[in-house]
C-alpha cells in the first residue's frame, strides 16, 4: 500500500487555508485521498469513476448515466427503499451525477455517520442488482428526463451546439443518450459496461471533513478491498472541433437562443489560467463585457454569459444569449465585436485586476465547504495526478498578463472557426460564414 501525506502551509494572511491532505493506494489499485478539517462536524465522501459518456460507443450512448440511475435501484442486500431510508436516517445528502468524463456517487453527513453512509454508496457501486424489471422501469424514467431536456430550450441549444461542434466524436453525444439507445439497453449491456468501467484502477475515493485518514482507509479497505485488481486501459482519443452554422426552427418558442463557440484548450493545458481570466472578463459575471454591453447598455438580452467546456484533451469556449428574432443579428454582431476587441487590444489594468480578484476570491471561498473540497481533491487527482496548493493556484492566476489574454484571444476567436447554433421561431433567418466574417 502506498501512502503519501501533503501538508501545504499558506502565507500568514491565509493561514486558515492550510490543508492537511493524505493519499493512499490499496493493493487492488483503488486510490484514497482525504483532507482533514477538524473545525467542522460534517464529512463529504465520494466514489469517483473515471468513466462517462465519452467512453461509450455510439450504441452505448447514455449507458454511464443509466447505470448511475440503476445503482440506486437496489443491491444484493438493499432494496431501493432501504437505500433511501439509510440516507434519510443519518440526515445527510446522497447524490450522484454523470458528466462526459466522470461519474460520482457522494454523501455529506455528520462525522459520526460516515461508516453507515459510505457503506451504502460502496454497496451501490460494488453490488448493484440490475434487475431486469428495474431496468425496464428506469428506461421510462430516463426517457422522461430526456423529454424534460428537450422542453428546456437552453439545454436543447446546448446539445444542438455540442453535437455539431464535436461532430462524429463521443464528446458530441448527449450524456443522457438518445431515445433509440436508451430503449435498446438490457441487463447484458448494463452488466457488461459496469464490469468494464467500474474496476479498482478506475475508482477514486475522496473525503473531506472531520475525519482521520486511517479511519477512512480502513472503511474503504473493508468495503472495497476485495475487488480483484484488473488493469484499466484508457483509449486515446483525438476529438476534432468543427465550425458549423446551425439553425434549428422551433416555432413555439418566444425567444431565439444563440450559442457561439470556438475551439479552446484542455483542462490540463498550461494556458488554462489565462483562459479562466479571459472567460471572467468576457462573460463570467455581472461586470463582464457581455453582460454590461449586451444586457445593461443595449438591453438586448436578459441572460447572456460565456462558459468553458474543458476536457482531458480538448476544450471549447462558448457564449450563450437569449434574445428576440429582430435583435439576434445585433447580438451576434455585439459578441463578435467583443471577440475582436480582446484580440486587438490589451485588457486595461483595472479590468484585469478585477477579473483576477474575482477569480481568486471564488477559488478561496469555494473551498469553505467539505463538499467542494472533496470534489477538488478528485479533480486534481483525476486530471493531474498531483495536488496544487492554494498558494500555487493563486500565483498562477496572478501571473496572467494582458498580453497573455490577447494572444489567447487571437488563437481562439478566428471568425472562420467560430461556430454558431440558433434555436427558436427563426422564420427563415440564416447567416452565412461570409456574413459572420463581415460582422
Amino acid at each position: 500500500m502506498l501512502h503519501l501525506i501533503w501538508m501545504h502551509k499558506q502565507p500568514r494572511r491565509l493561514q486558515h487555508h492550510t490543508r492537511e491532505i493524505e493519499r493512499s493506494t490499496l493493493s487492488n489499485g483503488i486510490r484514497v485521498i482525504t483532507e482533514r478539517m477538524p473545525t467542522v462536524r460534517s464529512v463529504s465522501a465520494g466514489i469517483w469513476v473515471g468513466t462517462g459518456s465519452r467512453v461509450e460507443s455510439p450504441t452505448e450512448s447514455g449507458l454511464s448515466h443509466f447505470i448511475e440511475h440503476m445503482v440506486f435501484k437496489g443491491t444484493k442486500t438493499r432494496s431501493a427503499e432501504v437505500i433511501a431510508r439509510a440516507a434519510d436516517s443519518v440526515g445527510g445528502g446522497l447524490d450522484a451525477f454523470t458528466s462526459k468524463e466522470l461519474v460520482s456517487f457522494n454523501v455529506k453527513v455528520l462525522d459520526e455517520h460516515v461508516p453507515v453512509a459510505f457503506d451504502v454508496i460502496a454497496d451501490m457501486v460494488k453490488n448493484p442488482l440490475f434487475a431486469p424489471e428495474d431496468i425496464q422501469k428506469e428506461k421510462g424514467v430516463v426517457l422522461e428526463e430526456l423529454k424534460m431536456e428537450q422542453d428546456n430550450p437552453e439545454a436543447l441549444i446546448h446539445e444542438v451546439f455540442t453535437g455539431n461542434f464535436w461532430k462524429n466524436d463521443a464528446l458530441g453525444r448527449p450524456i443522457l443518450g438518445t431515445k433509440q439507445t436508451i430503449r435498446s439497453f438490457n441487463r447484458d449491456s448494463v452488466v457488461d459496461f459496469h464490469r468494464r468501467q467500474y474496476t479498482p484502477e478506475n475508482l477514486l475515493i475522496t473525503a473531506a471533513g472531520n475525519l482521520k485518514h486511517k479511519d477512512m482507509l480502513r472503511l474503504v479497505e473493508d468495503r472495497l478491498g476485495d475487488l480483484p485488481r484488473k488493469p484499466y486501459k484508457r483509449v486515446k482519443q483525438n476529438p476534432q472541433p468543427h465550425s458549423p452554422l446551425v439553425f434549428r426552427n422551433k416555432s413555439q418558442l418566444e425567444q431565439v437562443h444563440v450559442y457561439m463557440g470556438a475551439p479552446g484548450i484542455s483542462a490540463v493545458h498550461e494556458d488554462r489560467y489565462t483562459c479562466y481570466v479571459m472567460n471572467t472578463i468576457l462573460g463570467g459575471g455581472m461586470s463582464s463585457r457581455l453582460f454590461q454591453n449586451i444586457r445593461e447598455k443595449q438591453g438586448l438580452a436578459y441572460s447572456v454569459y460565456s462558459e468553458l467546456s474543458m476536457y482531458r484533451d480538448a476544450g471549447c469556449m462558448f457564449v450563450y444569449a437569449g434574445t428576440g428574432l429582430k435583435t439576434a443579428e445585433k447580438v451576434i454582431r455585439s459578441i463578435l465585436n467583443e471577440f475582436r476587441d480582446l484580440k486587438e487590444n490589451l485588457v486595461p489594468a483595472e479590468e484585469l485586476r478585477r477579473a483576477k480578484d474575482h477569480m481568486k476570491g471564488s477559488m478561496v471561498l469555494g473551498l469553505e465547504s467539505t463538499s467542494n473540497r472533496m470534489a477538488n481533491l478528485a479533480r486534481q487527482e483525476l486530471y493531474f495526478g498531483k495536488f496544487f496548493s492554494m498558494d500555487e493556484l493563486l500565483a498562477r492566476v496572478e501571473a496572467v498578463t494582458a498580453e497573455d489574454v490577447r494572444k489567447l484571444a487571437v488563437r481562439f476567436f478566428d471568425p472562420q472557426r467560430v461556430a454558431v447554433a440558433m434555436l427558436g421561431d427563426l422564420n427563415g433567418f440564416k447567416m452565412s460564414r461570409k456574413d459572420l466574417v463581415a460582422c
